[in-house]
């Protein structure tokens, strides 16, 4: 059932696809998890569980019901010590019937470690498929021109070999490095500004450079802009800021810095461009403009053809939407897709929806999807990580709008009845396939006693307090938060970088409303009884988040993939000891200043 790749396929054909797909999910769903307990079903995993089940001698439906009923719901570190053999050399079908050669990692920004996850030539092709998908529901929207160009801040780490011989890095690594990556740019008749060298690199400061010399040098033939999060869109134009009469320089001599110091970048970048003073004069007179706007409109401007910035904005990446949007002024801001390290999940089939109102249509083929219903504690509970109830897994196709749930994942690449740890809520249906709105991830809580605020909560929260900043024509860089339980009482502490000067009473001022600003019932009645202290701002000083971006770089993640912790900065600190990493090298607690609202 599943489409055809090649040149010929229009967008129409995988809309079609699609449409089928959705319309018959439930069945589609049972089809899948036997496709892959046929291609999986003698590994050791899952013999250990199944036992001598003849899956070929079963009936779809009764192979779904023994499936889940006799196979255990897992987290990472239940099938971690079969990773982590395979990772070492076990050539034995531990999770995977095919011998597995590559590895993901994950970005490490969620849990304060990098983990294994499987990589195989299907992780590839539903990402290629997904791309595809995604982009046939942009183009009825935004109509591109054929041959177009694309600017992608997008970014390969390097690949390492584990103890056993397999091929690791993280997932987008492994995608530009894929004949897929090839594939995805001829399909969709797009093509990225910047050659494999650039993208390769394995230094992201300059292939940021380089990304935005050759964006510029293509600028009127660039459709669109994307990277995988809105994070490193944001990033890469606060670099322009910095960097644009460099630049320009480059544009009009068609010369390449010296900053850029690897030999083969070097050399395809300058195989590419050309002296083009008219158009370096026209940069120079638009960011000399741009300035005095504080850089409004940077995108229109610079790239007059693009119809839309594409990226990953929900979730942790929600609060660089405001700088975005700025940057990009009208050009429509359309969220990217639905996946995790460990799979693909739903393709956002309303593009010209905004971001903040973005749902994600299941796509039935990719994996088989369980849903655990979560429903909130009573108030008066006490427990150590989240205030959910949980209910016995549902298949898709029992899912209700309205409910929030666990997403459970069995994979093709050896993940199964795997909780994700994402938080999602049924907000409709794409005719038979769920859509889903993100909420948040389970882990990712602040809590002292009985009070739990998620990261969707801390988000509004700050961007609250945040708001005040604009008395001071001051701008909220990026924020993370702990949860101190060391001094009591025990409370909540919220760092800030701030762009600007901001006296001590507009910052007390916003220390006073975000400390009011969480309705979370057991905070609101902790603070009340003063079993959970005043909240505390704290000041860091300009480039800290900066510091903890090179900090994760330089373990292995990728810049495409990196979300700021936004949740336990000390959390950090301890994957600094893991990794036998001086703590001087990040000074994430270099505070300047700190405001408690009494």
């Amino acid at each position: 059932m599943e489409p055809v790749c090649n040149n010929q396929s229009s967008g129409h054909d995988i809309i079609r696809w699609f449409e089928d797909v959705s319309e018959n999910a439930e069945l589609v769903q049972t089809q899948t998890l036997r496709r892959i307990l046929e291609l999986n079903g003698g590994v050791e995993y899952l013999k250990k569980w199944l036992g001598d089940v003849e899956i070929h001698d079963v009936d779809a439906c009764t192979l779904e019901s023994l499936y889940t009923s006799l196979v255990p719901l897992v987290s990472h570190a239940d099938l971690e010590p079969y990773i982590q053999r395979t990772a070492n050399g076990d050539s034995a079908p531990l999770l995977t019937q095919q011998p597995m050669t590559t590895l993901s990692l994950s970005s490490g920004t969620t849990e304060g470690r990098q983990k294994y996850v499987p990589f195989t030539s299907h992780s590839a092709q539903t990402t290629l498929q997904i791309f595809r998908l995604a982009a046939a529901y942009r183009l009825r929207v935004y109509p591109t021109r054929e041959g177009g160009k694309i600017l992608e801040f997008i970014y390969s780490s390097k690949q390492f070999k584990t103890r056993g011989g397999l091929t690791a890095g993280t997932a987008t690594t492994h995608y530009y490095a894929s004949q897929e990556f090839k594939i995805k740019q001829e399909t969709t008749k797009s093509f990225t500004c910047s050659p494999e060298e650039v993208i390769s690199s394995g230094d992201n400061k300059q292939a940021t450079y380089c990304h935005l010399l050759l964006g510029l040098f293509f600028s009127d033939q660039v459709e669109f802009i994307t990277s995988t999060f809105a994070y490193s869109i944001v990033q890469s134009f606060i670099t322009f800021e910095e960097l644009w009469r460099d630049l320009c320089i480059d544009i009009r001599d068609g010369t390449l810095s010296k900053r850029i110091n690897i030999p083969r970048v070097r050399k395809a970048v300058l195989d590419i461009i050309s002296p083009k003073p008219k158009l370096a004069s026209k940069i120079e007179a638009a960011c000399k403009e741009l300035e005095d706007l504080d850089w409004s409109g940077l995108v229109p401007m610079l790239w007059p053809n693009a119809k839309y910035v594409y990226s990953i904005m929900t979730g942790s990446m929600q609060p660089y939407l405001k700088k975005l949007r700025r940057y990009a002024a009208g050009v429509p801001l359309v969220s990217a897709d639905y996946g995790s390290t460990e799979s693909w999940i739903g393709v956002n089939v309303d593009p010209c929806l905004p971001p903040e109102d973005v749902t994600f249509a299941v796509v039935p083929t990719f994996s088989y999807f369980e849903f655990i219903p979560l429903h909130r504690h009573k108030h008066d509970c006490n427990l150590a990580t989240d205030d959910f109830i949980e209910d016995k897994p549902v298949p898709l196709s029992q899912v209700k709008v309205g409910q929030q749930y666990e997403i459970v994942l069995t994979t093709f690449t050896g993940l199964y009845r795997y909780r994700l740890g994402d938080v999602v809520e049924v907000a409709g249906f794409h005719r038979g396939t769920p859509k889903l709105n993100f909420i948040c991830r389970r882990k990712l809580i602040l809590t002292v006693n009985i009070d739990k605020n998620t990261e969707k909560d801390l988000q509004m929260v700050v961007e609250r307090g945040s708001q005040l900043l604009s008395k001071s024509r001051a701008e909220l860089i990026d924020f993370t938060s702990h949860a101190d339980v060391v001094n009591q009482p025990g409370h909540y502490i919220i760092y800030w970088e701030i762009k600007g000067d901001v006296e001590d009473r507009v910052l007390r001022e916003c220390c006073r409303e975000m400390d009011a600003s969480f309705v979370d019932h057991g905070y609101v009645v902790s603070r009340r009884s003063n079993s959970i202290g005043p909240l505390e701002l704290r000041i860091v000083e300009k480039g800290t988040f900066k510091k903890i971006l090179e900090y994760f770089i330089g373990n292995g993640s990728a810049l495409s993939q990196f979300k700021t912790p936004s949740i336990d900065l000390d959390d950090l600190v301890s994957f600094k000891s893991q990794c036998n990493i001086k703590t001087s090298a990040v000074q994430v607690t270099e505070v300047k200043r700190s405001y408690i609202h009494d």
